[in-house]
């Protein structure tokens, strides 16, 4: 197949995960840096990839394993990339992609209500901006995001 990307293990996939944060009717977008590899100056939501750093020095929920590590992963993202403390965050969509260097990612994507702190960006983001939903449009969001906050809007007005 012309143009196909060689996938380098089938079977590995880089695990990340992303938070949709809202406060009130907002929502929180930052734009990755221009120095970022991949998708360089994109607006995006707060996330990352999961370490098992995530875990290990999380008590153990059986013999060897544990749990939540997805939450504690986005919990850790979201501090190191804004400085934000967030509620409990919940799954609402998963999503895979192969990155141009054939690596595989599955992300797991969550929603979570802002609790508290004041935003302050690590040197990989540049910007960032609280906005509603008519206005996502005024970005240049990585595909798929606008439709992803607004299935989170939706899911959060059936709630109210």
């Amino acid at each position: 197949m012309e143009g196909a990307i060689e996938i380098k293990d089938k079977e590995l996939h880089r695990v990340t995960a992303t938070c949709v944060i809202y406060k009130g009717e907002e929502f929180l977008i930052t734009r990755r840096s221009l120095e970022k590899k991949f998708l360089p100056g994109k607006w995006h939501v707060p996330g990352g990839g999961v370490t098992t750093d995530d875990y290990t020095n999380l008590p153990k929920g059986g013999q060897d394993q544990w749990y939540h590590p997805l939450s504690s992963a986005i919990r850790r993202e979201v501090r190191e990339e804004v400085n934000l403390e967030i509620g409990e965050p919940e799954y609402f969509n998963d999503l895979a992609f192969i990155k141009p260097d054939g690596l595989a990612v599955l992300n797991v994507c969550f929603f979570a209500p802002y609790a508290s702190g004041e935003v302050a960006l690590d040197a990989d983001t540049m910007d960032y901006k609280w906005v509603r939903l008519e206005e996502l449009g005024n970005f240049d969001l990585i595909k798929g995001l606008e439709g992803e906050i607004k299935l989170v809007s939706d899911i959060l007005q059936k709630r109210a």
